[in-house]
């Protein structure tokens, strides 16, 4: 499905975090918001979103993986909340000066040496 909002189309392809942060650094330019895009101010921005997203699974309890019994609204404004987070944080990380993606792949990379494979999770994992 490919539908165009504001010179952006909706087709399957991945997005890199530099795309999406020049473009998020391009809209907040032209609207004169960057003199507003503190690092303080977009975190708790980002603190805000969370709280949006929690509130769609506040009284859900357990959810399946792949959302089998949400509907498509359901499942667009999951989409809508998940997607300010990211942007918030993506925006958070460029007015810090910060690369998110190459940050985010040292820390798996920490976690990996923080959190070491033990034989037995080995031999479960060849197992299945």
């Amino acid at each position: 499905m490919e539908c165009s909002n504001y010179g952006f189309t909706r087709t399957p392809r991945d997005v890199s975090l530099q795309e999406l942060s020049k473009r998020l650094a391009e809209f907040a330019e032209v609207r004169g918001w960057d003199q507003h895009h503190s690092p303080r101010n977009l975190l708790l921005a980002l603190v805000g979103e969370v709280g949006e997203l929690s509130e769609i699974f506040q009284w859900k309890g357990e959810v399946a993986k792949g959302l089998p019994n949400w509907s498509s609204d359901d499942k667009e404004h999951l989409e809508e909340e998940l997607s300010d987070v990211l942007l918030y944080l993506v925006r958070l990380a460029d007015v810090c000066g910060l690369d998110l993606g190459q940050a985010a792949l040292t820390k798996i990379v920490k976690n990996a040496r923080k959190y070491p494979i033990s034989a037995k999770q080995t031999a479960t994992s060849t197992a299945n």
